[in-house]
This record gives C-alpha cells, structure tokens and sequence, in this order.
C-alpha cells in the first residue's frame, strides 16, 4: 500500500510523492555524474557492472562494494542502476544520496530521494530496503522537529522489521536505528526514564552487531537523557564513551558533538574555562562540517558559556549568529534557547526593556513548541492505537471464519454473527474512550487558556513596563522574577494531572502577588494550613484554586473601597478521606456582583467555575467518593452583604 500523506517541515509544504521536484532532482544528478564520467576508475566501473549482473539484493552485499562517502561515485552507480532496471540498488543509493541532502539540512530534497527509494523497494518487494527507507524518512522529520511524521515513520519501519522471524543483519541494524528513533522522541518529550530504556535496547543490538557508530550514537543518547535529568557525572561519562567510539570510527560530525555536550557539562560543573576552549575549537570543526544545525548550536552555547564568563560582547555577538542561522533553516528549539540566553544577558547588562522582548519571544516559542509537539503526539499515539487493535481484531476475525468454513453453515453463521457483535461492541466502547480522552483534553487545553488569558498577561507585563518606564529597576526585577516563575509553573504543571498540594500554593501565592500590582497591593491575602495536612505528600488537580481567586478578586473585591481580603484556608477535614479548603473574601457578595453584571453593555459568560466542576469530576473518577462544592453567601446582622465563602472538599488518598 503507497501511502501519499502531505507534511509540513517547519513552515516548507512538501509532497512526499511530488514527482515533478523529484524528477528535477534527478536529472541534475544525473547531469553531475555524465559530467564527472571520465574520471570514474575503471575498476570501479567494472566492480559496478559485476556487482548489477549479480543483483545481490541485501545492504551488507551491495555496501562492502561502494565508497559511500564519494558523492561522483554513487551518482554514477545511481544512474547504472536505472539503466539496468536493478531496483534493488537504486533503493539503496537513493537513500545514501537522500542521508548527504539532510546532514546539510536539506531537508525537501532528502525527503525526496528517501520517499522515492521506499517506492522502489516496495515495488522489488525488498523489505530491508522499505525498512531502511521507512527509518531515513524518520530521521530526516525528526531532524526538522516534525515529530508527529517522525514516530509515524520509526513504529512503521520497527512494526515491518518484527514481521520476519529470523531477520538478516541489516534488519537487525534497522530494528536497532527505530528504537533509536522512538527513544529520541519519548527525551524530546522529557520521559527520559523511558528514552533509557529504548536506548539500552539499541545499545545491545549495537553490541551484538560491533556497531561501533550504534554504540557511540546511543552512548550519546542516553548521556543527553541523564544531562536532563541532572546525573551530570554520569552524563559526562557517558559522552566520553561515546567520543572515544567516535574518535576510533574517525566520526567528524559525532567528535563535534561530543565535544560540545561534554562542554555543555563543564559549564554546569563550573568548569567555564575548559567549557569555553572546547566550544571554540567544536565551532572551528563545525564550520568546517557545514552543518548548520550544529553551528547554531555551537554558536548558542558558546554565547552562554560568554555570558558565564561576562564576556558580554562577544557573548551577544555569538548567541545572534547562532540565533540567526536556526531562524534561517527553521530550528525553533535552538530559536527559544537564543532568546532565553539573550534575555539573560540583557538582564546582565540592565537592559530590562531588551531583557523584556526575548523573554517573550522565549516563552512563545517554547510554548509553541511545547503544544504542538505533545498535542500533535498524543492525538497521533491514540489514533495509532486504536486503528492498530481494530486491524488485529479483523485478522483474528478472518483467521477465525477460515477455520469455521470447515463446519456446518449454521456453527459458521452464528460464529459470523458473535464475531460482528464483538467487533461492533468494541469499537462503540473504543470511541466513547476516545471521546471522553478527547474531551479530557479539550477540558485541560481550555482551562490552561483561562489560566493564561491575554488580559491577564499583557496588563501583568504592562504593570511590569511602567516600572521599567518610572525607572524601578527592582520593583521591574522583582515582578518580572514572579512572573516569569508563574508562567513556567503554568507550563510546567499543564503536562500534570495532579500536583502536591505545597506547588498549588506556591503558583496561586505567585499569581496574587502579580493580581496585587493591579490593586496596588490593596488586597491582604492570607493562607491558613492547618497542621494535620501534609503539604507535600496531599494531591490536587493543578491550577484548581484560581479560577476561585480569581471570582473573589474580579467580582467580590473590585467593587468596593477599603479594607480588601482573602483567606484561603486548607485543613483535613472530619472525614478523613476529604481535604477542606476554604475561601473567604470580604467583598459585596454575589446579588451585588450579578447586578453589576446586568448593567454592562458587555457582558461575558465566566466559564472559570464551569471547568473547574469539570475537571474535579474527571479527577474524582479514580476515588471512592466524589467532591463538594459549596459557595455560600455571608450577612452582617443587619442583613447586609459581607462577603463570600466557598467550601471545597476533595478526596484524597
């Protein structure tokens, strides 16, 4: 089966089956080798002919007679191949030419030249070649941060792999390079416990097959999950294993980027010095590569190990050229790590309004980034998986119905019938779990918005501004801190069902902080913890008190003149299995605020609490009892509003 699937790669729309680029393609290659065609050896020409009369149909049997890495040589072979009809080697050279096109991030024509090899092997029916077809595709979506296309392409070629029970060494070797890929995607998610577990795979198919660029590739691999997670003596172990199989393969791209990651290291080790002499040599080799990627990269991280230093002009000088190159062929990773690093020399240099703009231009990127590849993945590993049990239960269904064609027609028809039943049951429970998923994650997306509206960002960082204008370096400083640590508690926390209780009062204490720049710090706000409640072992649904907070302020307190508070207090309460939380305000109260409300032109349904119930119901699905929600309304003894009470409990282990 062809499939014909349009991508996006970083903002390039490329048709996997556009013939007309391709054949384009072609016939400058072939161009290039009648050009070059007098000075191919003729031993090699004689070598070439052998080797299509014998039509050997494995990698291993074509690659011991080629030199990869002489670009004139494997064009002429190319064209040799499609004079000869011998598809075979045209799988195999195209994806050869395909893999020069992405290590220089030419990333269109490679997938070019890799989609029209799996076409070939397909067609010659060769499933080493569609395996190693599918793998290069994956690696060239995964170098341009299309994960989506990439996963696809790696469980693709792994699932193609498991189908021959006794595979030959290149299978091997590909069952190896998709397991590499997958264990890439789940570090890029930050599952790296998982990633290690797909590389220490890989890594003991390398050992068995001696891949000395295998072990040095997931040597690397597993080093970048455990720089990740902090085990830094680990890390650096790790990537000098790797350098020293890349040094003994004599692998110019893999010593450029063990050098730079064990300098990475260095600089969180506080070995700044040797850090900065590394990256200045790596940059040189990287140049000298051509690889842009890898430049940007260098050119980044020696700008920081600079800022290290208070080199601060040729820090700036370095994170630009870096930040420059991955704008130019589409890096938004390495985009959002120039930003953030320029934001912090800014701040360096008390350019605040400069510090400002990049710490903005950061934090969109990395959200982009962020939401897109999870959204894009999660949807994508659903849909996967049910498409993948609903084919399984079809061939169990037609494997069954051969062996009951042997019976008599009414055992046949009835087992027709159970089978139909099943399946139909099946799939009606597969949707309803998919839509539930499906609203579960429209629920979090929406709330996270509410979380983040645009008015409160732009009025947080226009209160922000004006300090900056009136000259306030340290009220500036000091907001932009709690801002900037409440934005990243909000994407950090948007990725978790349930936080401890100690981080949901750290994120809503940040965010009344930033709400009281607008009251002029008018509001008195207070939290009790009752001492019977362990605040770092207790469980809530991230981000559930705000939406509350955020009534109290906007609805209760705004309204009224003087004294303004909250109380925000939390103990256990006399069930045990129930934590309360309470939320006290002094404001006008409910009927005053519904007026109010009534009297504006424009008028906006507050979801906020709506969501809330929500998320509270889908959380209290995995407890024996459920929560309680209560807001009550408070009176003085003349009858008067005094303000408003709401009472939460919720189920806790």
């Amino acid at each position: 089966m062809q499939y014909q699937i349009l991508h996006n790669v970083k903002g390039i729309s490329v048709s996997i089956l556009n013939r007309a680029n391709f054949f384009v393609l072609m016939i400058s290659l072939l161009i290039g080798v009648t050009g070059y065609s007098q000075s191919i050896p003729e031993d090699f020409r004689a070598s070439i002919d052998s080797l299509i009369k014998q039509a050997p149909r494995t990698y291993n049997e074509i690659d011991i007679v080629l030199n990869r890495n002489d670009s004139v040589l494997m064009q002429y072979f190319t064209n040799r191949a499609i004079d000869k009809n011998y598809l075979d080697g045209q799988a195999y050279a195209f994806n050869h030419l395909g893999r020069k096109y992405r290590n220089t991030s030419q990333f269109s024509k490679a997938l070019e030249l890799h989609q029209r090899a799996l076409e070939i092997a397909i067609e010659a029916d060769n499933l080493e070649f569609r395996v190693y077809a599918l793998n290069m595709l994956g690696a060239v979506y995964k170098k341009s941060d299309a994960l989506l296309a990439s996963v696809d392409y790696f469980q693709r070629a792994l699932t193609f792999a498991e189908t021959d029970k006794n595979p030959n060494i290149g299978l091997k070797r590909s069952m190896k390079v998709s397991l590499n890929g997958i264990g890439s995607i789940y570090k890029t998610l930050k599952q790296y416990d998982i990633a290690i577990e797909k590389f220490a795979k890989a890594l003991i198919l390398d050992e068995q097959m001696n891949n000395k660029l295998g072990l040095a590739v997931n040597y690397f691999n597993i080093g970048e999950c455990q720089e990740s997670k902090g085990e830094l003596e680990e890390a650096l172990q790790s990537y000098q294993t790797s350098l020293s199989f890349n040094t003994e393969i004599n692998s110019k791209q893999g010593k450029i980027l063990c050098d730079y990651s064990i300098a990475h290291v260095y600089v969180h080790m506080g070995r700044t010095n040797e850090a900065h002499n590394m990256l200045q040599n790596a940059l040189s080799k990287a140049k000298e590569l051509g690889d842009k990627s890898i430049i940007s990269s260098v050119e980044i991280n020696l700008g920081w190990t600079l800022l290290k230093l208070k080199q601060f002009k040729q820090s700036k000088k370095h994170l630009v050229d870096g930040l420059l190159i991955a704008q130019n062929v589409k890096l938004p990773s390495q985009q959002a790590e120039a930003n953030k690093f320029l934001s912090e020399l800014a701040i360096a240099q008390k350019d605040f309004k400069s510090a400002l703009d990049y710490y903005i231009k950061w934090q969109t990127t990395s959200n982009d980034i962020s939401n897109v590849r999870n959204l894009q993945y999660v949807i994508h590993y659903e849909t996967q998986k049910s498409q993948n049990e609903l084919k399984k239960l079809q061939e169990e269904r037609d494997t069954a119905n051969q062996k009951l064609r042997k019976k008599n027609t009414t055992l046949l028809i009835s087992a027709i019938v159970l089978a139909l039943i099943v399946g139909i049951f099946y799939i009606l429970y597969r949707q309803y779990q998919l839509k539930n998923e499906k609203k579960l994650l429209t629920l979090e997306q929406t709330m996270l918005r509410s979380q983040m509206n645009p008015h409160f960002l732009f009025n947080s960082l226009n209160s922000i501004k004006l300090y900056i204008i009136n000259n306030e370096q340290k009220n500036a400083v000091h907001y932009l801190n709690k801002f900037s640590k409440l934005v990243r508690k909000i994407l950090e926390s948007s990725s978790l069902r349930e936080i401890p209780l100690a981080e949901e009062l750290e994120t809503v204490e940040l965010y009344m902080n930033i709400e009281n720049i607008r009251f002029s710090n008018e509001i008195d706000f207070q939290i009790e913890l009752s001492d019977d409640v362990d605040p770092h072992t207790v469980k809530i649904p991230f981000l559930i008190l705000q939406p509350f907070l955020e009534n109290a302020l906007w609805h209760g307190l705004s309204s009224i003149k003087g004294e303004k508070k909250i109380l925000l207090n939390i103990s256990q309460a006399e069930d045990k299995d129930y934590l309360q939380i309470s939320i006290t305000d002094n404001g006008i109260g409910r009927i005053a605020s519904e007026e109010i409300k009534q009297n504006k032109v424009l008028k906006r349904k507050s979801l906020g609490i709506d969501i809330t119930k929500e998320r509270l119901t889908n959380f209290s699905k995995d407890y024996l009892n459920s929560f309680n929600l209560q807001i009550i309304d408070l009176y003085k003894e003349n009858g008067m509003s005094k303000g408003t009470k709401v009472l939460l409990h919720i189920p806790v282990n």
